[in-house]
């Protein structure tokens, strides 16, 4: 309001406008707009308290919206007019009317449209249309409409929004390109709701993505560009508004337009302002419309079979199969052909029908496990192959115009599926496996023309095969020439496909060889067939891809007595045999299996029979013979080669002798055999104990041992039975070329022999295993501890140390034993001594005792303990290190102190040279010197020093002399440590005090002279008597510690 105001000063003052919000009347948070005349308040629309308010000043809370009616999910608004309470609902999306019951939702389920009409309001070309859809497809119209030959239409072009404005095509003629278009970046096909706005007012468009959601991110929602009002055309009312598909009503006006119709939902179309309600369609204006939005994701489904993958077509699906599948749901898979089915030579033909040009692919799904084998060859219409491929160890190989070839890196003769493909664009050609690129060389170009002919898995002869590693054989799926198949079975002429011409020996499917049906496995083993291939399942101890190692000594197939050894094909038990007489030879042939050269001989001997037949046999002119002539090995061989006998020459004889004997009862190894095996003749070795440097070798040379091998019989023990000069001891198995010669026949032993070459038992008697003589050592003959040693019939024994003789009878050594524990022994006869170490006594110097136990020190002289000797401490008169030297002087230290050292003493030197020191003086061995602790002086550090002899004490006092210090007597007057401190009163005198100090004088004077007295005397003895220091470093002092007297050794009878 304006008021006047009151004046001042007697005049009028202006007119003021008074602020009416100051204070502000409005409560509850409302906003105060004051204006001429009153004020506003804006109440807010919810306050702190979690309530509306309304009225003029806010004040009245507002309850319109309890109890309302607004429907799907719709929000109130409460309001308070002329002081009546009511609401408004705000709808949500798809929904429109007073209470948000009208649904504004409908969809496109399948090719349809919405046509709507309106009047040309305006001479001017207008329009406005907002909407919100969702979809999945790429490419649809969403609206068209048409104006005065204008058509304005949006869009989806590859998930994004178009908006296209041109002129509109006249009867008979083709529209022309769009005049003007605007297009927005984002993909809006991913099944979400999106909403649009496209304008057109005032010959400006304008494309506009609502962005509720924040979709635009970065990039622009929103295109305008000008137009040309010269587009337009003359009025033709009505306006025409087609929604999710059009009519071309040029040509018919059933005809559909060529535009894709939209697939989805729709709500909130306003056209023109004027919102679109399916309750108002006239049924003849919409076709294929539905009210509501039920679309389902149908890939939710996972209908895709084979890894195919789901495309989600808003009311379907449609599945992207992977080769080699096809089908509504990849179901359906390429029909495999199986090439060399048990070994068969497959192949197939295929006619190329048209012109390939220039580039060229070939690409096919391959299984196999062999490594070699023709895939596919191009050959032209007079036979010529131009293109090859095929396997070379397990890898593709790829050759062009009889160029170099081209290998793949990884090999793929697995058993598993694999992709390969050849490109070849322009002049370059890339092989692939799987996706990786294997190779990628330049080529000469190839032009494929029809007539040419695609050969699979072989060619039509077997020789030209076979330079490409023959026919192959696997299998082949969906094999392709550029988009073309070839097809082996199941033609489907739905497909472009090049036509067969000839297949031989390839069947449907993929199935392998049935491997397990030759029975691969061996010793027992279980065979599994896969696919043209099998696995063995082993036996325990069997071990190889066939079970054909078979571990044959831990299954235990030799008797507990004998020993397996492993051969290459099987086992052999090896063991003793006991020879004794001639009823104990044996005798063997071999099997006739026997191809191998016998060139060498080897064997375990042990006899003491000095001429015995170990092995014989012979066949015509050639002979072998083993034995023991004067206890030395002697063979003796006489053979001929094949040569010699076709030449008519005569016979080679050989003869060797070992070094040493064999005849102890020992065991020896023999090993004979020829310096050159590979030669016809050679010279022989004999090697006795594996001693190589005393080897005996033959001067002549001799064949091998061949004729041996077949119908020979071969004796062992003798020279035949009841022959004579046979083998008493043992054998272990002999070895003729390797072969054993065994004592276990085949009953004998658990498990088969498999080995092909044997030596076979003839002999009717077994042997006698084990190598058992009489039982010479049970019991032991052996005395004295000896062990004893079985020779075979005889034995001998290892004596103790001391004893010695047959039996260990004698005794050698009283010492041999070491008797003596601390101390050496000394052989006296048939017993010993014993000289002990110090401080060890006892018969075997085993008791340890006190060093000055029992010592030697004389006339009571006494003993001092040392490290690991003693020393003598002579009384008066004495010395020498015993006491037993007699002096007449007495020791200065008897005189003076009459005591003993007050601190132990250490001795230095030896016998010769020796130092003694006292009062805990340290000696040297090096200078023989002292070093005296303090308060100890002298050469041996003899002398204490007198602390005293300086009168340190004061007032009388009295100083008593110690180690290294000394202590004050005060007088009763004095104190402190040298009597120092004066204690009574001054003046203050007595005639007792008096008297008690002159009486301390006079004993002090008496102590004085008597301390001069002794002074002189020890000045007199050091300069006048007989004491000299060298002469007793020379002769030894009276405490002797360098000579140790050791008590006799004890003597013992033993």
């Amino acid at each position: 309001k304006e008021l006047p105001l009151a004046t001042y000063g007697g005049e009028w003052a202006e007119n003021e406008v008074i602020d009416q919000c100051d204070p502000s009347p409005c409560q509850n948070g409302g906003r105060c707009e004051s204006h001429v005349g009153g004020y506003i308040c804006h109440c807010p629309k919810q306050s702190h308290d979690g309530f509306q308010y309304g009225g003029v000043n806010c004040d009245e809370r507002l309850v319109g919206c309890e109890g309302h009616e607004c429907q799907n999910q719709g929000s109130c608004s409460p309001f308070l007019l002329d002081g009546t309470h009511g609401y408004t609902c705000s709808c949500s999306p798809g929904y429109t009317g007073p209470l948000c019951k009208t649904p504004t939702t409908f969809s496109f389920e399948r090719r349809g449209y919405l046509l709507l009409q309106s009047p040309l309001v305006d001479a001017e070309v207008s329009c406005n249309i907002t909407l919100s859809f969702k979809t999945v497809l790429p490419r649809a119209v969403l609206f068209q409409r048409n104006s005065r030959g204008l058509l304005l239409s949006l869009e989806l072009d590859e998930g994004r929004l178009r908006l296209t404005l041109r002129k509109e095509a006249s009867a008979g003629a083709e529209a022309e390109s769009p005049s003007h278009v605007l297009e927005l970046p984002h993909n809006v096909t991913d099944g979400e709701w999106y909403s649009v706005e496209a304008v057109l007012i005032h010959w400006v468009l304008t494309l506009k993505l609502l962005d509720d959601a924040g979709s635009c991110g970065n990039q622009s929602c929103h295109r305008a560009a000008p137009v040309q009002n010269t587009l337009a055309g003359p009025a033709a009312p009505p306006q025409n508004t087609f929604i999710g598909g059009v009519l071309r009503d040029s040509n018919g006006p059933n005809e559909v337009s060529p535009l894709p119709a939209f697939i989805g939902c729709m709500q909130d179309v306003f056209v023109d302002w004027q919102l679109v309600v399916p309750e108002e369609w006239l049924s003849d204006r919409a076709v294929n419309v539905s009210p509501g939005c039920s679309h389902r994701d149908r890939c939710l489904d996972v209908p895709c079979q084979n890894r195919g993958q789901c495309v989600n077509l808003w009311q379907s699906y449609q599945c992207r199969c992977p080769r080699p599948y096809e089908g509504q749901d990849c179901e359906e898979e390429h029909v495999t052909a199986r090439f060399g089915n048990e070994d068969s030579q497959s192949y197939a033909a295929f006619t190329v029908t048209d012109d390939l040009g220039h580039d060229l692919s070939i690409s096919l799904f391959l299984r196999t496990r062999r490594d070699s084998g023709l895939l596919l060859a191009l050959a032209n219409g007079s036979g010529q192959q131009y293109l090859n491929m095929w396997l070379e160890d397990g890898k593709v190989t790829v050759q062009l115009h009889n160029a170099e070839s081209l290998k793949a890196e990884s090999a793929i003769d697995d058993g598993e599926v694999h992709f390969v493909s050849v490109a070849m664009v322009k002049d370059h050609m890339t092989l692939y496996v799987e996706t990786q690129k294997q190779i990628e060389v330049a080529v000469r170009t190839v032009g494929v023309q029809a007539g040419d002919t695609v050969y699979v898995g072989g060619l039509l002869g077997s020789r030209k095969t076979s330079m490409f590693g023959g026919y192959f054989k696997g299998c082949i799926q969906d094999l392709r020439v550029n988009d073309r198949r070839l097809q082996f079975f199941g033609l489907d002429t739905s497909v472009r496909a090049y036509p067969l011409e000839v297949m031989e020996n390839v069947t449907a499917g993929c199935s392998g060889d049935n491997a397990c049906s030759r029975n691969p496995c061996l010793n027992g083993g279980m065979c599994f067939s896969m696919w043209d291939d099998f696995t063995c399942t082993c036996p325990p101890k069997t071990a190889g891809r066939r079970c054909e190692e078979v571990r044959w000594c831990e299954m235990s197939p030799c008797p507990t007595d004998s020993e397996c050894r492993m051969l290459s094909q099987g086992y052999e038990c090896y063991s003793n045999a006991t020879f004794l007489n001639d009823s104990t030879v044996l005798s063997y042939r071999g099997n006739g299996k026997i191809s191998r050269n016998l060139t060498n001989l080897s064997l375990n001997l042990r006899t003491r029979r000095r001429n015995a037949a170990i092995l014989h046999a012979e066949k015509d002119s050639a002979f072998l013979t083993l034995s023991v002539q004067d206890g030395s090995l002697f063979m003796e061989l006489q053979s001929t080669t094949e040569e010699d006998r076709r030449e008519g020459q005569g016979v080679s004889t050989v003869s060797l002798s070992s070094r040493r004997s064999v005849s102890d009862g020992e065991w020896h190894n023999v090993h004979l055999f020829m310096a050159a095996p590979w030669a016809q003749t050679s010279l022989w070795t004999l090697v006795l104990d594996e001693e190589i440097e005393e080897a005996s070798t033959s001067r002549s040379q001799g064949g091998n041992l061949d004729f041996l091998r077949q119908g020979v019989d071969i004796f062992l023990g003798g020279l035949a039975p009841d022959a004579g000069w046979s083998l008493t001891g043992c054998l272990d198995t002999v070895e003729l070329g390797g072969i054993a010669l065994p004592y276990l026949s085949s009953s004998d032993v658990n498990l088969p022999r498999l080995q092909e070459e044997q030596f076979v038992q003839t002999s009717l008697h077994p042997p006698l295993l084990g190598c058992s003589g009489a039982p010479v050592c049970e019991p032991s003959p052996c005395l004295n501890g000896g062990e004893c040693h079985d020779f075979f019939n005889t034995y001998n024994c290892s004596c103790a140390d001391g004893w010695a003789g047959r039996r260990c009878d004698f005794f050698t050594n009283t010492c041999a034993s070491g008797p003596c524990v601390h101390g050496n022994c000394s052989v006296n006869g048939m017993t010993y001594e014993c000289a002990c170490e110090f401080g060890y006594a006892g018969v075997d110097c085993e008791e340890e005792v006190d060093v000055c136990e029992n010592h030697l020190c004389a006339h009571g002289g006494t003993c001092l303990h040392g490290p690991d000797r003693y020393a003598c401490l002579c009384p008066e008169n004495y010395t020498g290190p015993l006491c037993n030297e007699r002096i007449e002087e007495i020791p200065w230290y008897i005189v003076v102190k009459n005591v003993r050292p007050k601190l132990p003493v250490s001795v230095c030197g030896d016998n010769t040279r020796n130092y003694t020191c006292f009062n805990g003086g340290n000696c040297t061995d090096r200078e023989l010197s002292c070093d005296c602790v303090p308060g100890f002086i002298g050469h041996r550090c003899e002398q204490e020093v007198d602390e005293c002899k300086s009168n340190p004490c004061l007032n009388g006092g009295y100083c008593r002399n110690l180690i290294n210090k000394f202590i004050c007597v005060c007088d009763m007057s004095f104190a402190g440590d040298v009597c120092q401190t004066d204690l009574t009163s001054e003046g203050l005198t007595s005639d007792l005090l008096l008297s008690i100090s002159l009486v301390s004088v006079v004993l002090l004077l008496a102590l004085i002279l008597t301390s001069v007295s002794l002074v002189v005397a020890l000045n007199r003895r050091a300069t006048h008597g007989t004491y000299s220091p060298s002469r007793q470093e020379k002769e030894g002092s009276r405490v002797e510690m360098w000579s140790i007297t050791q008590p006799p050794p004890v003597e013992r009878l033993i």
